[in-house]
């Protein structure tokens, strides 16, 4: 077939005016040990990139279109943070990170619908930004201790956080035409309340309560905790629906072990060693494998989802932690 020189300058052009898109699928991780973002390529399980972080990073969300990391940094002691990184995934560059102001330790993030939702620990508050113009666009107080991790609905309709201090799940929801009209309902969930996740299908919140080896069950619909569930874990710090609500995994900082729990009969049925305490974790879309940050090894375990067990590990650097997928 032959190709002509208007053709060829007619392709030429769309390719300079088609949006930017990411260079997923990528998988992002944390190293708090060294201020750094791994960027891993998930089908070579290869470090591509590394990228500075802002103090203490601890969570990290990838905007819908792959060209945009945002990481945030949470800070420890007297050195309490106040600032969102942000990370250029195309360029693999930092750019200038977001002022939050007074809402300090931010650590909890949700990238959904457009919006960055986040908890600001340190001002008891959930927020919202818009990344375009880089601007917070609404806060609502939880009223309660450490709000830790946020989940919201793409409608913006609703949003949720686990509230470490208080021990305490806040669920969030807009009442009315106003910016400022939400109503929040604290339900008492167990001490340290931490990780937690919305069931695939909107209906439940499953809390791991990381001081008291439970997880509880939250029905969004009547607000009220139908089930608490006795695990045994030192410290849990996070949990995972896989993507079909089959199975909820639990990661223990202060074991050696990924749990898995069977949703349907609400019981534990198994257990992997990942060799020392896990922190970060994370299920790819498809639902075949976990990645799960392992500070001990400096490395995050892959995980065989339907084998539970452990076939590789990748080397991403001292003290991994938050973890982020890139479509």
């Amino acid at each position: 077939m032959r190709v002509t020189f208007p053709c060829l300058l007619i392709a030429l052009v769309l390719s300079l005016v088609a949006p930017v898109h990411g260079a997923g699928p990528l998988l992002l991780v944390l190293n708090k040990g060294d201020l750094t973002m791994a960027i891993v390529d998930p089908a070579r399980l290869a470090v591509t990139g590394r990228v500075p972080t802002g103090p203490d990073p601890h969570e990290v969300e990838a905007s819908a279109d792959g060209t945009r990391a945002y990481i945030a940094n949470y800070g420890r002691g007297n050195g309490a943070a106040n600032t969102i990184s942000v990370v250029d995934l195309v360029a693999k560059q930092p750019m200038p990170p977001i002022d939050l102001g007074t809402l300090s330790r931010p650590h909890g993030l949700h990238y959904i619908g457009g919006k960055l939702y986040f908890a600001a620990e340190g001002a008891r508050m959930a927020g919202r930004l818009d990344p375009s113009s880089r601007q917070v666009e609404w806060t609502v107080s939880t009223g309660q201790d450490g709000p830790h991790m946020i989940i919201a609905t793409a409608d913006h309709m609703k949003a949720f956080t686990t509230n470490r201090g208080a021990g305490s799940v806040s669920i969030l929801e807009h009442t009315g035409a106003g910016a400022g009209d939400w109503h929040v309902t604290n339900v008492a969930v167990g001490r340290g309340a931490e990780g937690f996740d919305l069931s695939p299908d909107g209906k439940e919140l499953w809390t791991a309560n990381a001081s008291e080896s439970t997880v509880s069950i939250v029905d969004v619909r009547s607000k009220t905790v139908v089930q608490t569930l006795r695990v045994p874990f030192s410290r849990a710090n996070r949990l995972k629906f896989t993507p079909d609500g089959t199975r909820a995994l639990i990661s223990d900082l202060g074991g050696h072990e990924l749990i898995v729990m069977d949703t349907a009969a609400r019981r534990e049925i198994g257990r992997i060693d990942v060799k020392g305490g896990a922190a970060g974790l994370l299920v790819e879309p498809s639902g075949a494998r976990a990645f799960l940050s392992v500070g001990s090894q400096g490395a995050v375990a892959v995980i065989d989802l339907k084998q539970l067990a452990v076939t590789s590990w990748i080397q991403t650097g001292p003290n991994p932690d938050g973890l982020a997928w890139v479509n």
